[in-house]
């Protein structure tokens, strides 16, 4: 493949990623959600009662990103937190009635949201972008992981 070939894939991959996440948003506002907060509530769909550091590495983002994600979705009522009866330090965030009744709304939204990207392509097709999207996910965890890795070496270096 040629350079440029390369890089209008590479491209066209940031260009689909980001009007999906702008279609999302748009979706989701109209639910009083803001984007990246749906996965929060879906996870504690999933399962209920995690810790902020539990959910971030879930989700794949910094803890700072997630509190910050936690307190917005607690004000808003979404959720609710808890001191651990094990360790005082720690909190176990949960889904308030609102939160619990957003679900439904929140998987309509995501359905609704990859019908329209999907949209003209046949299950053999959708079959195989997952595939390859899956196969990018994993060569772009291995350099994620790698500078992660280097991070904690400079930090736990003695200068």
């Amino acid at each position: 493949m040629a350079k440029g070939d390369k890089r209008a894939t590479v491209m066209r991959l940031q260009s689909a990623a980001r009007l999906t996440r702008t279609a999302l948003a748009a979706r989701l506002l109209a639910h009083g959600l803001y984007a990246g907060q749906e996965q929060i509530i879906m996870a504690l769909a999933d399962e209920d009662g995690q810790t902020p550091g539990q959910l971030a590495q879930r989700l794949g983002v910094r803890p700072p990103t997630i509190t910050k994600t936690i307190n917005r979705l607690q004000v808003q009522g979404f959720l609710t937190k808890q001191a651990s009866e094990v360790d005082a330090r720690q909190a176990h965030v949960y889904l308030a009635e609102p939160g619990r009744e957003a679900i439904r709304s929140i998987e309509k939204t995501l359905k609704k949201t990859e019908k329209q990207a999907l949209k003209g392509l046949d299950k053999k097709d959708q079959k195989l972008l997952a595939k390859l999207l899956h196969r990018i996910e994993a060569n772009l965890s291995e350099i994620v992981e790698e500078e992660e890795e280097v991070e904690e070496e400079i930090v736990e270096t003695p200068a």
